[in-house]
């Protein structure tokens, strides 16, 4: 009795059930109702409105930050500015360099066979790079990243790479560095006055001589001068695997590179950053001096060994040419003549003489 009771209560529940399915449509709105003329958005869509409120609200505030900053903290706000711009700029610099990588991988290019801006360009944020690691390497210890910001503010032209330096700072930096290595001009010549005897060749010992003199009366030398003795260049005692400990650590500061190292790496280095610059000579040469912008002509000379920073941009085209009449010309044996050049060259040239 108690079962059909149960057994009766489910069959009419299951009726009013199918009775309340057939009143509604297959939208579950009753039959003959209007739809809703109003559209409901997305999860997805509700998600990406509420992302550009919250960019747009940021960007608002960001200004007001930067206007706040600029009013009552303006030598604050010039460093602010000019960190914040570095750092896009390195983060740029990064994926550049990670892109042309990965092309180097995909097609089996060597560094060498890159065009030249894209060698420049790996060229350099492999150095910037060297000096970031540094700093990240400084200020693992705990609570060591604020004695990091203090040395930053404190050394930036040491602890920095030029992205995070004012234009001021980036003329004043760069006049100290090529003080630094224009002290090591004399001590080059000299190792080339006391080489001089131990060259077989008499008339390349009298031709070394009166460049020496030369230079020493302040006389720049012209590109053949060069050339003519590139022969002493790739023979004792001038031939790169042949420098004394002296010229080598003279040379090295010449090329802004450190001298505090044993003579093997001394030698090693010195060999590895004079291929370098003579694949970028190559490189430039192909593209053509006429390509570069006032900016990348300096900056390549100034990486030669002129401190084109005060020298007008036609001046640099010019010694850029010289530099490359002679670089051009030499074989790999004979690169300790170009690494001599970055004294030989730039000691008396034009605005840089003093």
């Amino acid at each position: 009795m108690a079962l059909s009771r149960v057994s009766g209560a489910r069959a009419v529940l299951w009726s009013s059930l199918v009775t309340r399915r057939l009143q509604l449509g297959p939208s579950g709105m009753p039959w003959g109702a209007p739809r809703s003329s109003q559209l409901h958005l997305s999860p997805k869509a509700d998600v990406k409105s509420f992302i550009s409120y919250v960019v747009a609200k940021t960007k608002v505030l960001n200004g007001k930050y930067h206007r706040f900053l600029g009013r009552h903290f303006p030598r604050f706000y010039v460093l602010y500015t000019v960190f914040m711009k570095g750092l896009q700029m390195v983060w740029a610099d990064a994926k550049k360099a990670r892109r042309i990588k990965t092309n180097m991988w995909k097609h089996n290019v060597k560094f060498h066979q890159l065009p030249y801006r894209e060698m420049e360009h790996l060229r350099q944020f492999r150095r910037d790079v060297t000096k970031c690691l540094f700093l990240g390497i400084i200020s693992i210890p705990p609570f060591a990243n604020y004695l990091v910001f203090l040395l930053m503010y404190l050394f930036p032209r040491q602890l920095l790479v030029q992205h995070f330096w004012t234009p001021k700072q980036q003329i004043d930096f760069l006049d100290v560095y090529h003080a630094l290595r224009k002290q090591s001009h004399p001590a080059v010549i000299g190792s080339l006055e006391k080489a001089i005897p131990h060259i077989s060749d008499g008339g390349l010992r009298w031709q070394l001589t009166d460049l020496c003199n030369k230079i020493q009366r302040g006389t720049h030398p012209a590109a053949q001068e060069l050339l003519a003795l590139r022969q002493c260049f790739c023979s004792h005692p001038l031939d790169m695997n042949q420098l004394q400990t002296p010229q080598m650590k003279a040379l090295s500061r010449a090329m802004l590179l450190t001298s505090y190292l044993p003579p093997p790496l001394l030698r090693r280095r010195l060999k590895s950053h004079t291929t370098v610059i003579h694949q970028l000579d190559k490189a430039l040469a192909k593209l053509g001096i006429g390509q570069l912008t006032a900016q990348e002509v300096k900056s390549a000379c100034y990486l030669r060994g002129l401190n084109s920073t005060h020298v007008a941009e036609d001046r640099c085209r010019m010694w850029l040419g010289e530099w490359l009449q002679i670089s051009c010309q030499l074989e790999e044996a004979e690169l300790s003549l170009l690494l001599h050049s970055v004294v030989l060259l730039s000691t008396n040239y034009l605005e840089t003489r003093h």
